[in-house]
């Protein structure tokens, strides 16, 4: 079974993002090759061709290495929902829900079993796999029961780069106290070292990767210029460093910083359009008046919202919407606009009922039963008749409430033609729909962002524009670009 790995001295060092691009600079080679990453924590998710849930760092992974995604390439998915507790998504389907205290006894057999049935079935398929690990994997409080890092570079006896992020300081301690964590075997298996998201004069650095080479007796491996490309995050600590991107941008879009914000990839599309400037405002924040608020998708649906009633955030959100401002909700967010969502169960851990913000006809029920899978459709607003394509995560039912009196004006509208999938008023100002994935349609986009244009009386922007994804390659073609440049892999690739 060929593999590499890449592991990081800390979260954020930029494993992901060097997985992807080492999967299109492999596959630019000609290998057959697959991304591979056995437990994630996040709360950014994909639904496979095949409706399974995996984590959208590796559907993007494998994107980039020209494949389709599949769920042996993430088999072990953890969605935190608050309370130390996580969903548990294995083989692609919900099994259960755990604390981080009862992890160990009970998922960790199953999980590790998945990871092997999962590198198993890649292995016959694949000519090589680019396997991510977690966190550290110098963690030694939690190391017995990792699933990600060196256990599976062990198990594929897979030559492993440590990165580190020189650009929050500490560098040289990360990787010296990490390598001086890891056991003789595993410490055996680290072929390289990579310097990522370095500013500044490279021959600065020189002397001290002399000295690093040199006590650890480990090659570096490249050093990594600091980017600015947009590339989907992983979760949402990354939110904290994001900045507004189009200066001169015409509108200006809101987007709820929700405690457990899930799926805000939906938005990259967004962020790339020049005319807009995306920003994230967190509950306890102030909403001004910007172009459109979108309230995005959430892991556990009331509990983000309790806290926008507390937070004083909904009072904004619907003082917002009837001075003629435009809302959007997505998933959660749909579930938030409408007038209540009950868990009778209390499957999410908290509150049994709470009242919605009352901006659309909607009630949702949590259910057991999660929707998990891929859709097509067309659309009715605001252009009708484009093809939409997107997917759906959700675990509740919404009913869509019929007015007491019927008028010759309906005050809503369904938004795509299969009707239980979202709703917009009559004046178009309230939206909510269950597609996550919607702003990928670049026509939609557009016709969408020309609604809020018009409200501002500015030209319409062309609507003939490509899909996102045509946009995701060229990002995806310049971080490999970049890191081919910067990156020696012949002392970690198999002969």
């Amino acid at each position: 079974m060929k593999a590499i790995m890449v592991v990081g001295t800390t979260s954020h060092a930029g494993k992901s993002t060097l997985v992807t691009a080492l999967c299109r600079i492999l596959s630019r080679k000609g290998w057959r090759v697959a991304p591979f990453k056995g437990q994630n924590m996040a709360l950014n998710a994909y639904v496979t061709p095949t409706g399974e849930e995996i984590g959208y760092a590796q559907a993007v992974q494998a994107w980039a290495a020209g494949v389709s995604p599949w769920v042996e390439m993430n088999p072990v998915l953890l969605k935190p929902q608050g309370d130390m507790t996580s969903q548990v998504i294995m083989r692609g389907q919900a099994v259960g829900y755990t604390s981080a205290a009862e992890y160990y006894e009970r998922f960790f057999e199953p999980g590790w079993q998945a990871i092997r049935d999962a590198l198993q079935q890649l292995s016959l398929e694949f000519d090589l796999l680019v396997c991510e690990g977690a966190g550290s994997p110098a963690e030694v409080n939690i190391k017995h029961r990792d699933l990600t890092n060196m256990r599976v570079a062990r198990y594929l006896k897979a030559p492993t780069m440590l990165v580190v992020d020189i650009d929050r300081g500490g560098a040289f301690a990360h990787v010296v106290g990490t390598l001086a964590l890891l056991e003789p075997e595993e410490r055996n298996l680290i072929k390289g070292i990579v310097i990522n998201k370095f500013r500044g004069q490279r021959s600065l650095l020189d002397s001290g990767i002399t000295w690093l080479e040199e006590y650890t007796g480990i090659p570096v491996l490249g050093v990594i210029p600091w980017s600015d490309q947009l590339f989907p995050a992983e979760d949402s600590l990354s939110l904290l460093d994001r900045r507004s991107r189009s200066p001169n941008a015409e509108l200006n879009i809101a987007v709820i910083r929700l405690p457990r914000i899930a799926n805000f990839t939906d938005f990259d599309p967004l962020e790339l359009e020049p005319s807009v400037n995306v920003s994230y405002v967190s509950p306890e924040g102030t909403l001004n008046y910007p172009d459109a608020v979108i309230l995005p998708g959430s892991k556990t649906t009331i509990a983000d919202l309790k806290v926008l009633h507390e937070s004083g955030m909904a009072q904004q959100l619907k003082d917002y919407a009837l001075g003629g401002g435009t809302v959007f909700g997505i998933c959660g967010g749909f579930q938030m606009l409408g007038q209540a969502i009950a868990d009778p169960d209390r499957l999410e851990g908290g509150d049994s009922y709470y009242q919605g913000l009352s901006l659309l006809p909607a009630r949702t029920t949590i259910t057991r039963n999660k929707t998990v899978r891929q859709r097509s459709c067309l659309s009715n607003l605001p252009q009708p008749g484009l093809p939409i394509e997107g997917y759906e995560i959700h675990q509740g039912r919404t009913q869509i409430l019929r007015p007491e009196t019927e008028s010759s004006e309906p005050a809503f509208q369904p938004l795509f033609d299969d009707t239980g999938l979202g709703l917009v008023d009559a004046s178009r100002l309230v939206w909510g729909c269950y597609l996550h994935g919607i702003f990928d349609n670049g026509p939609w986009r557009r016709a969408w962002l020309n609604q809020l244009r018009q409200r501002r009386g500015l030209t319409s922007l062309p609507t003939g524009v490509p899909n996102y994804r045509e946009q995701r390659e060229a990002i995806l073609n310049n971080i490999a670009d970049l890191v081919t440049d910067h990156l020696d892999l012949k002392p970690v690739l198999p002969l």
